[in-house]
């Protein structure tokens, strides 16, 4: 086998636009089916895309036995049972963030999981995978801007339509789930370390069923991290690292357009220095790493105990909003 063949669950935005296009251009990949609860939609969409087979169930596709692995951007309540059910359908599973509701919600999968170590899960945090991100990791580890010592980000986007998933409770929406998790993943991933405690705050504007604006802090030894989301703003997205001997910035710190160059502004000295990246596609990048572990039997490069340590700071920020108080992990 020279090429993943992928099979993808639900007609999602995110997989038609990103995702999808990102294996169709790669050299370890191709997108053999798609599945849709509505047969023509399935088929409307494979037609658009280019994708062969459509398939009028979710059931249907995991049944296809000419599928490795399956691409799973339903609904964050969805998550779950249907990554189960693609691992015990014998399919590697690459699972959207977050990968489950809360922590209880993500241990029937983390368990199927260890039933099934020959298959390979992950969570779909494709940023992570950027050469923006990969750098400014490097530099942080290697002390370019001495120790880290503050971590803050923002991250928006204006939806207000009631019946869009990311507005349901029921279907786990709010700012928090979709993208405060990127301020989150991004702290741990930068510190090399989980926080020690928590404040959040969540705020559901008084109309909507979940948060729209949340914002959270969090404290690591010797070292803290904020980030506010919000999902009913003009869109808006920045990082900002700084160390005790200068700082790094990152503008579009979580979906720069793929395949164009990225800059990062390093401040140091007294001096600031744009640094241009090689154009990326971090789609691309992620689902190559992916089916690269698939091929060469390796672990993934983002294992599913990161995906279990993010969500317990999830929900440490919805105990902390819920009490109005800190929160220890």
């Amino acid at each position: 086998m020279t090429k993943i063949r992928w099979g993808v669950l639900s007609t999602a935005k995110i997989a038609r636009l990103h995702t999808i296009p990102a294996i169709q251009t790669s050299e370890l990949g191709e997108v053999v089916a798609i599945a849709s609860r509505d047969e023509h939609n399935a088929r409307a969409q494979a037609d658009l895309l280019g994708i062969k087979r459509a398939y009028g169930s979710y059931d249907a596709l995991l049944a296809d036995p000419d599928i490795d692995a399956i691409y799973n951007p339903m609904p964050n309540h969805m998550h779950v049972p249907w990554s189960i059910k693609a691992l015990e359908a014998g399919k590697h599973v690459l699972v959207e963030k977050p990968a489950g509701l809360d922590v209880a919600d993500l241990e029937p999968l983390l368990a199927c999981a260890a039933r099934h170590p020959e298959l390979k899960l992950m969570e779909a945090f494709m940023y992570r995978f950027h050469p923006q991100w990969q750098q400014v990791k490097q530099r942080c580890d290697a002390g370019a801007i001495g120790r880290v010592r503050t971590i803050q980000c923002a991250f928006s986007y204006n939806n207000r339509d009631t019946d869009n998933i990311r507005n349901s409770a029921a279907m786990g929406g709010g700012a928090l789930m979709d993208i405060g998790c990127y301020g989150i993943s991004l702290a741990r991933f930068l510190l090399n370390a989980e926080p020690q405690r928590v404040l959040g705050h969540m705020d559901n504007l008084g109309e909507y069923e979940v948060d729209c604006i949340s914002s959270a802090l969090m404290v690591f030894e010797g070292a803290s991290a904020s980030f506010t989301c919000s999902t009913k703003t003009e869109p808006e997205q920045w990082v900002e690292i700084a160390g005790e001997a200068g700082s790094l910035r990152i503008s579009i710190p979580f979906n720069p357009i793929a395949d164009n160059a990225t800059e990062l502004t390093l401040q140091r000295n007294g001096k600031v220095e744009q640094l241009s990246i090689e154009p990326a596609n971090h789609y691309r990048n992620m689902t190559d790493a992916f089916a690269a572990a698939i091929l060469h039997n390796k672990p993934v490069p983002t294992p599913m105990t990161d995906a279990l340590d993010n969500m317990s700071v999830l929900d440490a920020i919805v105990s902390s909003a819920k009490q109005q108080s800190w929160v220890s992990l």
